[in-house]
């Protein structure tokens, strides 16, 4: 039993949650509902959980030296001795064949997606995350590949907005990253760290918050029409004009404004920016605020349309 909790801890099932990135593109393509393709996207789900577990154990056990310096990480299962090196290399295996042959059930550019991004992993465990600036990129095109790859399953078009927001965000939870780590990492354990100061973190922080809600505005501003036709919220045809609007998707701006508000409290209080799935999880008021907005995006592009 302890084998198999030190397997469960070091596949990071809280880190599960970026991988909901994938179900993105089916929300806005409007597919959401249609036969067969949410079950699609939740099989490459699945493919890119048994992914991103692999590389969190190829990343213990390339990193163990460095993780014993570290006042949180050499607690480990790898690093700490609770797992067995030989152990952690035949899961590693495991789940890698496992996340390909379920990608390549589905399409071939699924496939290419999860080789690509075991790759970029693979890179950034051994030299990428030594080079400043290109290891926050190569965090952030983590995120991108995921968004890419739930297009890939149901051949989704991307608005270049929506893209863009994608990108934004990648970079600001990223930079919030490298911040959290400042606090909690010494350039022992990351020598990169040398060449970031809180100050310029800062900066790279209010740029890309700032970055993500221009351009997601600018997306719900750009989307498709929206018209009642007599479905859920068929009343509004009967409001005055000063009521209406077209631009329905707009409504959840304020939702995201309150939401990279609310996570940049928590990275400048309690220094959690090194997890992001953890402050996603743990803060009530930012959960919510996720779960409502992804209830009123899908009730406007659903239900109202």
């Amino acid at each position: 039993m302890a084998i198999l909790l030190s397997i469960f801890k070091t596949a990071r099932p809280r880190q599960w949650v970026k991988n909901l990135a994938l179900f993105a593109p089916l929300i806005f393509s409007g597919f959401l509902f249609r036969e067969g393709y949410f079950m699609l996207v939740s099989e490459a789900f699945l493919s890119f959980v048994c992914l991103s577990s692999a590389t969190y154990f190829f990343n213990d056990l390339v990193d163990v030296k460095a993780d014993l310096k570290h006042p949180i990480k050499k607690n480990r299962p790898i690093a700490s001795g609770k797992l067995p090196k030989w152990i952690a290399v035949i899961v590693l295996m495991l789940l890698v064949v496992m996340g390909i042959n379920l990608a390549a059930k589905i399409n071939l550019y699924l496939l290419v997606s999860a080789i690509g991004y075991l790759a970029l992993q693979v890179l950034y465990s051994f030299y990428l995350k030594h080079v400043p600036i290109i290891d926050v990129l190569t965090i952030a095109s983590g995120y991108l590949l995921r968004v890419y790859a739930g297009s890939f399953v149901i051949s989704a078009h991307m608005d270049v907005w929506f893209l863009l927001t994608v990108i934004s965000v990648s970079l600001f939870l990223a930079i919030g990253k490298r911040r959290g780590e400042l606090t909690t990492s010494t350039s022992e354990t990351r020598a990169t760290l040398k060449r970031y100061t809180e100050s310029l973190l800062d900066v790279y922080t209010a740029m890309f918050s700032t970055a993500t809600w221009i351009t997601y505005s600018l997306f719900t501003f750009n989307h498709p029409r929206i018209v009642p036709d007599g479905r859920a919220l068929s009343f509004i045809s009967i409001l005055p004009r000063t009521l209406i609007s077209e631009k329905w998707l707009m409504l959840t701006i304020p939702l995201v404004v309150y939401g990279l508000m609310r996570y940049l409290q928590l990275i400048y209080e309690k220094n959690e920016g090194e997890s992001p799935e953890k402050i996603l999880l743990s803060d009530i008021p930012l959960m919510s605020t996720v779960i409502i907005w992804v209830l009123l995006t899908v009730g406007i592009i659903y239900y109202i349309a």
